[in-house]
């Protein structure tokens, strides 16, 4: 058998680009014997390569291989300017109107919005309406709790099943077949191999084990890239009284727009909606805080206003140790 060659070390590396590999499984791959002059070879060839930067020695025979980026001509040649993305948001129906902030907010293709929210503060909600409030788009629900297995089969689960059923008074979730105009993943894990490029892709909820939440960074990144022309909406747990979803920073590097939701008072159907971030807008709403109340079994929203920390008491809710008079005790009072 004659000497391998570095063409050919060269063409299979180019097969696992961004993966690790071994001078094992190189030699198993070309079925190299211990006697033979190729065994040598390519340790020799992998120095050579790793000069020019196609891997990179990791220590004991192991090597990552660099995926291989190649420039981008930005004016060379005709660039299409591709328009804002056109994502509905959803819709208070006390006036029947968008909410109120989604008028100033620039949504780019390839963007990703977070949904950070405390337990049962409206995350669901939300994602449901983004996917109503678009269905004519065809989105793709990535359902963390969306789905159960029942006998190796996965069905929809009864509290989704139960929701969908209530929208249906203003959401027509099918075509004129009698089939679904979204997409329903029963997805748990991976969710960046289940985004559908040029597609609205909603994702409820993340879920990481708690040992690996520096993880959410990798994750985000990964839906991100796959959106092509698309956009994604992630929803991500958040403690109580924590500023960030659990994460923290590693959620914010990679999100174009994020929401945070709160308990906003006594009434667990009133939320506080805080824009935490956002890329790009035609007038500054970050930070700015809305309150509104979930109602119709969890799927429509109410008197959606926005609303700022009360002056009487400093957002505390508190004032000489007994609820503040003038925000009732919630910290915020109407703007």
């Amino acid at each position: 058998m004659a000497e391998i060659t570095t063409q050919e070390v060269r063409a299979y590396l180019q097969k696992i680009q961004g993966l690790r590999t071994s001078l094992r499984e190189i030699r198993n791959e070309f079925s190299i014997k211990r006697d033979s002059k190729s065994f040598d070879a390519v340790r020799n060839i992998l120095f050579q390569l790793s000069e020019q930067r196609v891997v990179i020695p990791l220590g004991q025979g192991q090597y990552k291989v660099v995926t291989q980026v190649f420039p981008v001509q930005v004016f060379g040649e005709v660039r299409e300017r591709r328009p804002v993305f056109n994502l509905n948001f959803p819709k208070d129906f006390s006036t029947d109107m968008e909410l109120m902030f989604a008028e100033f907010l620039v949504l780019r293709e390839g963007d990703l919005i977070t949904i950070g929210g405390t337990k049962s503060s409206g995350k669901t909600q939300l994602c449901l309406s983004f996917c109503a409030e678009n269905i004519d788009a065809l989105p793709v629900l990535l359902g963390n709790e969306y789905t159960v297995l029942i006998e190796d089969k996965f069905e929809p689960a009864p509290r989704f099943l139960s929701r969908l059923d209530t929208m249906s008074s203003w959401v027509q979730w099918t075509n004129g077949d009698g089939m679904d105009k979204f997409t329903l993943m029963p997805v748990s894990d991976d969710y960046h191999m289940y985004i559908v490029a040029g597609r609205i892709n909603i994702v409820d909820w993340i879920s990481l084990d708690g040992e690996k939440l520096y993880n959410i960074g990798n994750v985000l990144k990964g839906i991100k890239s796959n959106n092509g022309r698309g956009i994604s909406i992630a929803a991500l747990q958040k403690g109580e009284g924590a500023v960030n979803p659990r994460g923290g920073q590693f959620v914010r590097d990679f999100s174009d727009f994020e929401i945070l939701l709160d308990p906003f008072g006594e009434n667990p159907h009133d939320v506080l909606l805080t824009i935490k971030g956002a890329k790009e807008a035609t007038k500054p709403i970050v930070g700015r805080t809305y309150a509104y109340t979930i109602g119709e079994s969890g799927t429509k929203i109410f008197n959606f206003r926005e609303v700022r920390r009360c002056r009487g008491c400093m957002g505390s809710g508190k004032y000489h140790g007994h609820a503040c008079d003038e925000c009732l005790g919630t910290g915020y009072v109407d703007r």
